[in-house]
C-alpha cells in the first residue's frame, strides 16, 4: 500500500461529532498536525469524509 501524509488544516470547532471522531481516529486533533498512514480503503474513506478539514500528499 502507498503511504500518504495527512495534515489537518482546519479546526473541528462547530463540526459534527462524527467528523471530530474521524479526525481523532486518523491521529490528528489540532491544526498543522500531520501523520503518515498507509492508504487502505478504510483510511481513504475516513479522509474523504473530512476532506474539507485536511490536506493529503502522497509520499
Amino acid at each position: 500500500m502507498a503511504k500518504v501524509r495527512v495534515v489537518q488544516v482546519r479546526s473541528t470547532i462547530n463540526r459534527p461529532q462524527r467528523q471530530k471522531r474521524t479526525i481523532k481516529a486518523l491521529g490528528l486533533g489540532r491544526i498543522n498536525k500531520s501523520v503518515e498512514v498507509e492508504l487502505t480503503p478504510q483510511i481513504a474513506g475516513m479522509i474523504k469524509k473530512v476532506s474539507h478539514l485536511v490536506t493529503v500528499t502522497e509520499l
